[in-house]
């Protein structure tokens, strides 16, 4: 093998093993069942060199009363729909609500940055699962769709591009 092919392999395998290790994450990675949630998303490059264009993170069934933080330059966009299950809130009824959230903007490849929004997790969210927040990044020149949700038992380390998860634990017998 030519030395200019190992070079090759190995520059190649290094980019790649930065970009697999670099998604779209939760700063915290962990809340209650029933309890209100800070989401922010972190972004830690573009895709390929290319800059970021928009964020656009799907809502999961049970986080209720949605509400994005508007970034300073971006435009910011939720989506509405109906919920799977109705759900009690304050004493309403909710059977619809954001579903997605969507900033649109400019963001240099080389930078990262942080999305964020607050909702309530809804208490009949199972305590101790994981819950996913497909997130798509667009940019000028393609795209990460963080969008991959593990199987059953299987290692989200694993995927290529996982969703950003948060594990559900069980409300705290003395929080008010």
């Amino acid at each position: 093998m030519k030395i200019s092919h190992i070079v090759s392999a190995c520059v190649f395998a290094a980019v790649t093993g930065t970009v697999a290790n670099a998604h779209a994450t939760l700063e915290v990675k962990e809340a209650e069942v029933g309890s209100y949630y800070k989401a922010v998303v972190r972004i830690g490059h573009g895709c390929d060199g290319s800059a970021t264009k928009s964020m656009r993170v799907q809502i999961p069934e049970g986080v209720l009363s949605v509400k994005p933080m508007p970034k300073p330059g971006w435009t910011l966009e939720t989506v509405n729909g109906a919920y799977e299950n109705s759900y009690e809130l304050h004493g309403r009824t909710m059977t619809e609500g954001v579903k997605e959230v969507v900033w649109t903007g400019e963001l240099a490849a080389p930078h990262f940055d942080e999305f964020v929004f607050m909702a309530k997790l809804d208490k009949s969210l199972p305590a101790g699962e994981m819950l996913f927040f497909p997130t798509v990044q667009s940019c000028f020149e393609g795209a990460n769709p963080w969008v991959e949700i593990p199987a059953k038992g299987q290692d989200p380390h694993e995927l290529k591009k996982p969703a950003p998860g948060l594990m559900l634990t069980a409300p705290n017998a003395h929080s008010h």
